[in-house]
This record gives structure tokens, C-alpha cells and sequence, in this order.
């Protein structure tokens, strides 16, 4: 093959990469912002003072001076698996959906949503509890940044960065201790595991946080998926087709971007209606799954935990730090917490 024919095939699938992922943002932007599911009033919601709001809150079963750590997402998850068998039962399963970036001061927006998942799992008989980030409860000095990596990895490993050694993004976690997508398959206790996301710091870079657990699992044969979309619609695609599975994974660990993404750009607060807009959206694509879930056809033998989350909240167009609107962080789930 000529010089000139290669160079021209090489330029011609680099223009149809860049333009595929420019029209996919495109596509993306066009498709959520403005959202259908915005309710009459979400353009003007009140800026009140975050300590304000989170006092006033619908649907939770403690205060945020009890809130727990969340850590705790790992025992629910592990006590779940160990836990018996209800009668009539004969699988477990269990899903975290994580809304990354989401602020607890949300919860503002329940009552007036159209179609709220975080309503329906605790109209399901299960509850919403506050949690905390940051390795201790605020308003002591926290320990761990209120970033991604940690914040997930705290839930998956059940320990606070300074135990796990991973302490931001960017920084790959050993092997062990393993996270639960590993060890529950290692167990026996789930045949398979899956985690689905559309953030490439989770396992798709070199220094990305899973990477290694990435490379384990594909070498000696641990039955766990990690796969990328680059936009949320595409991760809720992703843990959907895995749902209509008859063999479905027994533990899946999920992320959507959609509040982190838009805090960034626009701002971490209810008072942002893009940000409001990507509460509602992440909502929305929360509740096709657990429609998924509750549509398979053998939904009625299987054991199922349901779990919502956040790693973190923002506070202006960021997080890491230490304050109250970064570090209050929430745990709702199919079944009782406390």
C-alpha cells in the first residue's frame, strides 16, 4: 500500500474518532439539558444555607449528627451475601448504583420529582440514612480528601484511605486489600461481579484506581467485568443489558457522572438548575435500573440488596476539602439500615 493511501486511511479514522466523540458530547448535551423530568420550581430553588437545609430534609431516617460513615456500604453489601436465605428465595444479588458528586442537600427535590428512585427503594420497605466522607465526622478534621477515588474505594474496601493507601485520583490501589469485586467472587459467594462506570479514573488509564485489580482478575480468572462507556446513558445501557441476563452478575458496582460532571462545570449547589437537572437525570436513569431488576423474570427467587450512594457532595465548583457540603454524603437502600 502506498505512503499517501496509509497517511490518507490514518487521517480519514482519526476525523471519524474525533467526530464521533464530539457528536456523542453533543448528542449528550442536547439529550439532558434541558431535562424533561425538571418539576415546576426547579428554576427557583432557594440558596439557603447548607446547615439550613440539611435539618429539613424528606425521607431520611436519621440526622446528619448520626449520619454513618460510608464504609458502611461494605458491611450492608458483605452482611447481605452472609446473611441466609429468605424463604421462597434461592440467589443473592445486589447492585450500587452511585450518583457521583451529589450533594445530600438534594434530597430538597424528592417531593416534587416525577419520577424518583430514591423515593421508590425506600417505598420498597428500605430507608435513607445520612453518611459521611472524609474519614471522620464533620465538623472533626477530616483525614481523607472528599475526592473519587477514595470515596468509592472506602465503600468497596470498607477502610478509610489511610488503611487502603489510596488518598486521591490518579493513584493506583495494590492488589490487596481487594475490593468486593473481587472478594466476593473469590469467596464464593457471588459466581460474578461487574463494574460499570463512565469516568476513565476508575480503570481505564495507567494510573487509574482499579487497574490493578483490572489486570488480576484478567489473569487468574476472577469473573469480573470492568467496562467503560464515555456517557452515563451508556453505562445505564451497560448494567441494563447485564440485568436482562438470565445469568445476571451477582454484584454490581456502578457510577453515573451526571451531578459531578455538571457541578464542575456549573456548580455544586440545588440553587444551579443544571445541576438540579443532573439530579434529575441521574434519578431517571436510577430508575430504569431498578425497573431492570425488578422485571427479570426470576426477580421473585432472588434475594435482592439495592443500594444508592454518593462518594462525595461539592461545594462551588469542587471537592476535596473539608467542609460540610463535600463531606455529608447519603446511603439508601431496599431494605432497613438501622
Amino acid at each position: 500500500m502506498k505512503k499517501s493511501v496509509k497517511i490518507i486511511i490514518a487521517v480519514v479514522a482519526c476525523v471519524l474518532v474525533i467526530g464521533g466523540v464530539i457528536g456523542g458530547y453533543v448528542g449528550y448535551e442536547l439529550t439532558y439539558h434541558p431535562s424533561k423530568w425538571l418539576a415546576e420550581g426547579d428554576d427557583a430553588i432557594a440558596d439557603i444555607p447548607f446547615e439550613e437545609a440539611v435539618e429539613n430534609l424528606p425521607l431520611l431516617a436519621n440526622t446528619w449528627q448520626e449520619a454513618l460513615p460510608q464504609t458502611e456500604i461494605y458491611n450492608l453489601i458483605q452482611n447481605h451475601f452472609d446473611a441466609p436465605l429468605p424463604e421462597g428465595k434461592t440467589e443473592k444479588k445486589a447492585i450500587v448504583i452511585g450518583y457521583d458528586g451529589c450533594r445530600v442537600d438534594n434530597f430538597r427535590l424528592i417531593e416534587t420529582s416525577k419520577r424518583s428512585a430514591i423515593k421508590t427503594l425506600v417505598d420498597m420497605g428500605g430507608q435513607a440514612v445520612f453518611s459521611y466522607a472524609g474519614g471522620v465526622m464533620y465538623p472533626e478534621e477530616n483525614i481523607q480528601a472528599t475526592s473519587t477515588a477514595p470515596g468509592w474505594c472506602s465503600m468497596l474496601i470498607g477502610r478509610w484511605a489511610n488503611e487502603i493507601g489510596v488518598t486521591n485520583n490518579g493513584q493506583p490501589k495494590p492488589v490487596e486489600p481487594k475490593t468486593l469485586l473481587l472478594s466476593l467472587v473469590e469467596e464464593g459467594k457471588a459466581e460474578k461481579s461487574a463494574f460499570y462506570v463512565s469516568w476513565d479514573g476508575h480503570f481505564s488509564k495507567k494510573d487509574a484506581t482499579y487497574i490493578n485489580e483490572k489486570h488480576y482478575a484478567r489473569d487468574n480468572g476472577v469473573n469480573t467485568v470492568f467496562r467503560r462507556a464515555l456517557f452515563d446513558p451508556g453505562t445505564k445501557f451497560n448494567i441494563i443489558s447485564d440485568l436482562k441476563k438470565t445469568d445476571c452478575s451477582d454484584f454490581i458496582f456502578s457510577t453515573l457522572e451526571f451531578t459531578d460532571h455538571e457541578g464542575h462545570s456549573t456548580g455544586f449547589t440545588p440553587a444551579n438548575i443544571k445541576y438540579v437537572s443532573a439530579f434529575r437525570n441521574a434519578e431517571d436513569a436510577a430508575m430504569d435500573i431498578i425497573e431492570a431488576v425488578t422485571a427479570r423474570k426470576t426477580y421473585d427467587t432472588e434475594d435482592w440488596l439495592i443500594l444508592i450512594t454518593t462518594d462525595h457532595g461539592g461545594y462551588g465548583g469542587g471537592h476535596g476539602g473539608p467542609t460540610f457540603e463535600e463531606r455529608m454524603t447519603f446511603i439508601v437502600s431496599n431494605k432497613p439500615i438501622l
